[in-house]
């Protein structure tokens, strides 16, 4: 195992990956020396405590508005050392620093910008942004600067990294995408209805960010995870399949020409995705805990309900079609989420939504299936989102 300290520059850094990635950074000091962070600013008590912890020399908010408060929180905890950026600027130079390592756990397809500026500097990225590729896939893979320089951090991809291990990218047959199911697994349509966003975060197993939460309700998170799969791995869609898995110890699978399928399997935790996306190809010890096997257990599968979860299909029809109507599909999905969140939209409303955005924007999307640049693919999410808006405002 490698004695070199790699420095580590943290995206999203209050979020759940964020606070778990610190999590695993501060368990191997002698490995990792964070030399900065960035976070949205709604939680800037929070950063400043990252930032004393972990002795970081610069800082950066999307919000610009939140630098007078994040000062007052410095000043409290005696790190007056740390500089201060603030805006999407500031955010792409910390990402494009030059850290050995970039872990992207920005939520949304923000993400891209900073990820296509880590990858240009040559940093390794440990990438839980899959926004960065559903929504500007070719613009991220044109930006790395040499070959595996993107480590997956989602569970599910990480869990397929780790099994193509076992074999040559011709002896793959298929991808097996696994799927808790949600809070709301075995339930029909019909029952759907009436959901609350009270009862769609209470997910059974993993304790996520709100906007990830709701789309691993809806089943959207699965079809994102099929878009992010087939475009890491260039498999095609027809060969990636999603299996219902409750117990969310099988993370993800490759099946070879054979009939050998390999999985990885552990108990549900992100911080073991985490640890092997910053110390990949090597592994970390006291990461988390293994599988118990002196216990019975039971390990079951299910067929996915394309009926009552209609995303993951969806999501196949968009990859199919081009880059352009999967950014459609991510950005009006975000909108339809808040909204959702907000009590302005019914929970089936939600990828109704966003399939009567994708049709209606279909015509125009296609032609070019590739953006041309970051400022193309802004330009359509915004229309995807105020088309969106336009559904939602018309159904109150």
């Amino acid at each position: 195992m490698s004695q070199y300290r790699n420095t580590v520059v943290i995206l999203g850094s209050t979020g759940s990956i964020g606070t778990q990635g610190l999590d695993v950074i501060s368990r191997h000091p002698e490995r990792f020396t964070v030399t900065g962070l960035v976070a949205g600013g709604a939680h800037v008590r929070l950063l400043a405590q990252q930032v004393v912890r972990h002795h970081v020399p610069q800082v950066a908010v999307y919000d610009e508005a939140a630098v007078p408060a994040l000062h007052e929180a410095l000043e409290e905890v005696g790190a007056r050392y740390t500089q201060i950026q603030a805006g999407p600027q500031a955010v792409n130079a910390i990402a494009g620093s030059g850290a050995d390592l970039v872990l992207n756990g920005i939520t949304g397809s923000v993400g891209l910008e900073p990820s296509i500026a880590a990858l240009r500097a040559g940093s390794q990225l440990a990438l839980a942004n899959k926004e960065s590729v559903v929504a500007g896939g070719h613009l991220l893979f044109g930006a790395q600067v040499r070959d595996d320089q993107i480590n997956p951090v989602d569970s599910e991809h990480s869990a397929i990294w780790q099994s193509l291990r076992s074999g040559t990218h011709a002896e793959v047959s298929r991808l097996v995408v696994t799927a808790s199911g949600g809070p709301f697994r075995g339930w029909k349509r019909a029952d759907m209805s009436d959901i609350t966003p009270e009862q769609a975060l209470n997910h059974p197993t993993w304790h996520m960010g709100p906007v990830v939460t709701i789309n691993s309700s809806t089943l959207m998170n699965k079809g994102l995870e099929v878009i992010e799969a087939s475009r890491l791995f260039d498999v095609a869609p027809d060969r990636i399949v999603v299996t219902v898995h409750p117990q969310s110890i099988v993370h993800s699978m490759v099946e070879f020409v054979d009939g050998a399928t390999v999985c990885q399997a552990s108990p549900p935790d992100m911080r073991l995705p985490i640890a092997l996306g910053l110390s990949a190809p090597d592994r970390l010890g006291d990461v988390a805990a293994a599988c118990d096997w002196t216990h019975a257990s039971e390990w079951t599968f299910e067929p996915l309900d394309d009926e009552a979860f209609p995303a993951v299909a969806l999501a196949r029809e968009c990859l199919r079609a081009s880059e352009k109507h999967t950014a459609v599909l991510n950005a009006a999905n975000e909108q339809a989420v808040h909204a959702f969140l907000d009590h302005r939209l019914p929970y089936l409303g939600i990828v109704d939504t966003v399939k009567e955005v994708v049709d209606a924007m279909d015509g125009e999307l296609r032609g070019n299936p590739l953006f041309a640049s970051v400022e193309e693919m802004g330009q359509v999410e915004r229309e995807a989102r105020r088309r969106a808006d336009d559904l939602i405002n018309s159904q109150k």
